[in-house]
């Protein structure tokens, strides 16, 4: 069955590795390769490069700046769409990203409350936008929610733009909701959880991005299991193959791929590569720090800089500020491991994936996903969460044995073929799309495997 599927996906505004925006762009280029037609419609921020597609939207929806002043003033639910496309613009709702931190979860509490509350929020306007677009893309099988985060809108958008007599059927993602919502202040949080279960309802299906976060987040919703499914992201191995042996380079290197903020352990890995320098075998090693930021993370990375520099590190440790498709791969196969020392759970790692599918092994902490993942794939080792000390001990081993981890680099390559091929996704997810628009449409489907 060739479906046209509406993708909603949240931009990052270029400013940051934003994985859940990499998964849809990636998931949308397969998809359409396998004969599908698939549409992106931006939300909040402008995407990046690589997520724009033939169909895809030429406007932003719900524009970051537009949903703060609704949010505020009462006047801007009722102003013209001349002057909320102003504030729309590509290029003002990048700077303000880039300034604002407009992703900062402690401070969205009533905006994520409003949102949820879709058709009765204070961005209804913003919606009804959204609504008469997708009306006038000719209808769709499919409507495809990035994450639990936009279940708000759901109900508005699947109550039309069906095609030849038929309902489209919302299909939400879910992938790394849990750690937005938990950090937001009470009653927010309670609140918001809430309205995501009730909102639950209006959707067709949920898949999730691993095991672990099916499991997790199905037991925190509220889910029926079949309504549930699991389809893991993919890469294309193909891409990344190439380039340097990651083992052998001259001097042993750590890299980061993330963006450089706390939640993700940033300053956990600087602690254990200080710490490993001062080692004689290790003298010599290397810390490149890639992924970017938000204005709300300067303080932090501008402190890790005075840290590295009043050790005399600063000529060890290279900021690479691109990470394009092209540069990122480059980066990858410069590295001897990669490590992402998240403080929270996470739902799928795709720079992990990354990292492996370059033949770079993955040091990882023992949550989340990366128990799953590295099991799967063979490519890498787990340390204790949260402990710079079990962190510096297992990159230790990596970084010393490379013959080691270079095996570790083959099969996590390996691995990644046979367990996240892109192609292989893409089949999966449209097998769940076609599943959930039958039983939207009350047709018999069969059931997944």
């Amino acid at each position: 069955m060739r479906m046209r599927i509406i993708q909603i996906t949240p931009g990052s505004g270029d400013n940051f590795y934003c994985e859940n925006c990499l998964r849809d762009a990636g998931l949308a280029r397969a998809l359409r390769e396998l004969g599908h037609d698939v549409a992106l419609a931006p939300l909040y921020l402008p995407p990046r490069l690589e997520e724009t597609g033939r169909g895809s939207a030429g406007e932003v929806f719900f524009g970051g700046i537009n949903v703060y002043l609704q949010e505020k003033w009462g006047l801007f639910r009722h102003t013209p769409r001349w002057l909320d496309r102003l504030f729309d613009g590509r290029r003002l709702l990048a700077w303000a990203a880039r300034r604002a931190g407009m992703t900062d979860a402690g401070e969205l509490g009533r905006t994520t409350i409003s949102i949820l509350r879709g058709e009765e929020g204070r961005q209804k306007k913003e919606l009804a936008r959204l609504t008469e677009w997708l009306e006038e893309q000719g209808g769709c099988e499919v409507v495809v929610l990035s994450n639990a985060l936009l279940l708000g809108l759901a109900r508005a958008l699947g109550g039309g733009g069906g095609r030849a007599g038929r309902q489209p059927a919302v299909v939400c993602w879910l992938q790394d909701e849990d750690e937005f919502l938990d950090d937001l202040e009470e009653p927010y949080r309670s609140e918001a959880w809430g309205l995501l279960r009730e909102r639950a309802r209006d959707v067709e299906a949920f898949v999730a991005v691993s095991r672990y976060y099916a499991e997790a987040m199905g037991q925190r919703l509220g889910l029926d299991e079949r309504r549930l499914e699991v389809v893991r992201p993919g890469v294309r191995v193909e891409e990344y193959e190439g380039g340097a042996s990651p083992g052998g380079s001259a001097a042993p290197t750590i890299g980061y791929l993330s963006r450089m903020c706390a939640a993700k352990g940033l300053d956990l890995l600087v602690e254990a590569f200080l710490q490993l320098r001062q080692e004689e075998e290790l003298g010599e090693l290397r810390l490149r720090v890639a992924g970017g930021s938000l204005g709300d993370d300067r303080g932090y990375v501008a402190g890790l800089r005075r840290q590295i520099a009043e050790a005399g590190a600063s000529g060890a440790v290279e900021w690479v500020g691109s990470f394009e498709r092209e540069d990122r791969i480059a980066f990858l196969h410069s590295l001897t491991v990669l490590c992402v020392p998240a403080r929270r759970a996470e739902s799928y790692g795709l720079y992990a994936l990354e990292a492996m599918a370059a033949g770079v092994p993955v040091v990882g902490p023992a949550s989340g996903v990366f128990p799953e993942l590295l099991a799967l794939t063979g490519g890498g080792i787990l340390v204790e969460p949260n402990d710079a000390g079990s962190l510096r001990d297992g990159l230790r081993r990596v970084l010393t044995d490379r013959g080691w981890a270079e095996g570790l680099g083959q099969r996590g390559r390996q691995g990644v073929r046979q367990h996240f091929d892109a192609r292989r996704s893409a089949r999966q997810t449209a097998e769940a799309y076609e599943r959930a628009w039958a039983r939207r449409n009350g047709r018999e489907q069969r059931e997944p495997d």
